[in-house]
């Protein structure tokens, strides 16, 4: 008979056709875990396609699995087998043609297999499979031998040495070629005899140095994806690329490259994807960029270009409208704001961060519909934002480190897709308006040091995404509202930008085999402090991320014992306000909690013991506040706090503070007892003087002369003297 099986889930099936019955532990839907069976693998000799992918399958593969001569495709993707460096388990499969083997475990031999397999690949795809040592290991030499590969990954291994050119050259009909994430060091040395077929190549991630070959231009000249990102290139962009007529996709950012981009590259290339972050270019390409027709994404972010729009004739000029996502961030660019991006009508991303860019947010931008993601921060704009600006999809907004002035912008009301709203380091005016309330889905609210006042909303409260909220250094003041405490604070993959997709449309003739890229490389970043200290969160730090920072304002009144409620926050800022009360014995409900600053406050009571509880707990601070009584056992989290975490509390004890409980009395005694001495006090003096007057006669004449002279010019006794006395000592 002749089985073919794209699946293990016809597990059922399969076991009958082997003649026994299933062993495996879980049903197939659930995934199989343990190994495979050492029996029955013999037998399969019509076998032509196994899968497995997506288990948790483990150790080595069946002795018997290289006496199965009609496998041509294997995919045991995704489990946890001990793959040999060599892949020697395979060698005698001599009808292979596809192998799959991504994301399980890569093991070194005692001795490194080096016969020649009896396949010819024509897929393989091996990538993450790195030690657990995270050692670097060498290529594998069993490749050595294949001529008649179309397809590799082997990307994510932490291979080293030099790149395997020799791929190139010893399979003519290579078409993909993908060695990111690897080891790779030295030039990027290039053959001159040309490979028509090779459609894709990504060396990123490596260590790559020296120049960026100019032969790669006539080796590949229908090369289309192009990826050299994240390595040590340095020099000029060849402009030879400008002239390759399939490219469409070119990454050459996070290297050292510097000089001028050739114009010609972005405006007459066949490029829709540009991107050169993070490096050393410079020049002026504001105009150039007007001239960019066919892009769809430009990114330019981080360099030293430089310039503004003064010069360009906006009457004869309009940004490209075939642009879908612009990032000209931390860059030179100085002057007011390009009114002409407000004409780009499909624009769905737009970051223009940390410029000089000056001057109010033009009315223009209230055209662009199809935005979902602005970043204007970090520049001197200032003026409202425009009550206009309310496109139906925006999530992202970030115009913090501006001088931005005049209330919170009904622009946002009832905007339903807003899940990020940074207005940080403003000049804005007035409070909250209630109808924040309305930000359905809004799940990080930055309004750090913006100038604004009034009473913390309850309508906070309804809204059920929010994960991050900074409102300190302002001048809020009141209670805190308990009914934040009924926040999830759930983490939200809406929070990031970037999102992965398996052979994503663009791609899918390319990737037959489902490598991930990004859907888009522009990032969400937000800054957040936390153990006092400022931090930049973005991917999945920034979705796994939940906290409170209330602190610098003039809240008052006890912390809401409701905040214990939070189970999933990891960080909460109280500080540097006027609250009262205790510290609630709920924060030991704080499970993920890091930070917990609750100093400079008017806190009394003793610290709940509870907290010890709290084994998350990296920084603690309730300095400064008038607690009392013995700090928690110093045990767990708590036996790594120092002295300053307690610091300004003079009725605290503890080794810790230097100071032995036994001998510290607590505000409440040392009250009672100086109140008790002193009313004793009082009535020994009375005693005393009534005693002396009352056996002196002379002393008595001469006390109420003193007293009548009292009378008449102060109009108060020494009686009504030592009662006001009293009154006002019990009063304090």
């Amino acid at each position: 008979r002749k089985y073919i099986l794209t699946d293990l889930v016809s597990t059922p099936a399969f076991c009958k056709a082997l003649g026994y019955s299933l062993f495996l532990k879980f049903c197939p839907k659930s995934g199989f875990i343990g190994s495979l069976p050492n029996q029955g693998w013999c037998d399969l000799r019509n076998l032509e396609v196994l899968n497995v992918n997506r288990n948790t399958l483990e150790g080595t593969l069946p002795h018997c699995f290289s006496n199965l001569p009609s496998l041509r495709e294997l995919d045991i993707s995704r489990n946890h087998f001990q793959i040999p460096l060599s892949f020697a388990p395979f060698a005698n499969l001599s009808s292979l043609k596809v192998l799959l083997s991504n994301q399980n475990k890569m093991v070194m031999e005692p001795s490194f297999y080096t016969s020649v397999p009896k396949f010819q690949l024509k897929f393989i795809s091996s990538s993450k499979c790195i030690t657990s040592l995270q050692l670097n290991l060498e290529f594998p030499t069993f490749l050595y031998y294949q001529y008649d590969l179309r397809y590799v990954d082997v990307s994510q291994n932490n291979f080293s040495g030099t790149v395997p050119t020799w791929l190139l050259e010893n399979n003519t009909k290579l078409e993909v070629l993908i060695l990111m994430g690897n080891s790779f060091t030295g030039p990027l040395s290039l053959s001159l005899a040309p490979n028509s077929n090779v459609s894709l190549i990504d060396i990123s991630q490596n260590k790559l140095q020296g120049q960026i070959p100019i032969s790669i231009c006539p080796t590949f000249p229908h090369l289309s994806l192009l990826f050299l990102s994240k390595n040590a290139f340095e020099g000029d962009i060849p402009p030879c690329l400008s002239g390759m007529k399939d490219l469409w996709i070119l990454d050459l950012s996070n290297n050292q490259l510097s000089g001028r981009v050739p114009e010609e590259l972005i405006t007459k290339s066949s490029l829709t994807i540009l991107r050169l972050s993070n490096n050393n270019l410079s020049g002026h390409v504001l105009p150039v960029i007007l001239n960019a027709n066919g892009l769809l994404k430009l990114y330019l972010d981080g360099n030293n270009f430089s310039g503004e729009m003064a010069n360009v004739d906006v009457s004869i000029s309009e940004f490209p409208t075939s642009l879908r996502e612009i990032n000209l961030g931390n860059n030179k660019f100085y002057g007011n704001l390009p009114r002409l991006i407000g004409n780009v009508p499909f624009l769905e991303k737009l970051a223009l961060s940390e410029n000089g860019f000056e001057g109010s947010i033009p009315m223009e931008f209230c055209n662009l519909n199809y935005l979902e993601f602005l970043d204007l921060s970090e520049n001197n704009l200032f003026g409202s934002i425009p009550t206009c600006f309310n496109p139906p999809d925006i999530k992202h907004v970030h115009l913090h480190g501006n001088r931005l002035s005049g209330p919170l912008p009904i622009a946002f009301y009832n905007s339903s897709s807003l899940v990020t709203l940074d207005l940080g380091g403003n000049n804005l005016i007035g409070s909250i308006p209630k109808w924040i309330g309305t930000l359905s889905s809004l799940s990080v609210l930055l309004l750090k040091a913006s100038n604004l006042h009034g009473r913390i909303p309850v309508q906070l409260c309804k809204l059920y995404s929010l994960s991050m909220i900074d409102l300190s250094h302002n001048m809020f003041y009141g209670f805190i509202p308990s009914c934040l405490g009924n926040l999830t604070l759930k983490t939200k993959y809406q929070k990031t930008l970037t999102s992965y997709s398996e052979a994503s449309d663009v791609l899918e003739d390319i990737l037959p085999y489902h490598k991930e890229y990004p859907e888009t490389y522009m990032e969400e970043w937000v800054q957040f402090t936390t153990k006092s200290r400022s931090y930049s969160y973005g991917g999945l730090i920034l979705e796994d991320m939940t906290g409170i920072d209330l602190s610098c304002n003039k809240l008052t009144g006890q912390i809401p014992p409701e905040l214990g409620n939070l189970s999933q926050i990891h960080s909460l800022n109280l500080s540097d306000n006027n609250l009262t009360g205790v510290i609630p014995s709920s924060f030991s409900n704080l499970k993920q909690i890091e930070s917990l600053d609750l100093s400079y406050n008017s806190l009394s009571g003793e610290i709940p013991n509870q907290l010890v509880e709290l084994n998350s707990l990296e920084v603690f601070s309730v300095a400064q506040n008038n607690l009392s009584g013995s700090i928690p056992e110093p045990k767990a989290q708590f036996g790594t706090f120092i002295e300053s975490s307690y610091e300004g509390n003079p009725f605290l004890c503890g080794a810790i503070l230097h100071k032995s409980c036994s001998r510290i009395n607590s505000p409440s005694t040392i009250s009672t007892i100086s109140d008790d001495k002193g009313e004793d006090g009082l009535f020994v003096v009375l005693l005393t003087i009534f005693a002396v007057l009352y056996i002196n006669p002379y002393w008595r004449r001469s006390w109420f002369s003193f007293v009548g002279k009292c009378i008449t010019t102060c109009r108060f006794s020494i009686g009504g003297s030592f009662l006001a006395y009293y009154i006002f000592k019990r009063c304090v």
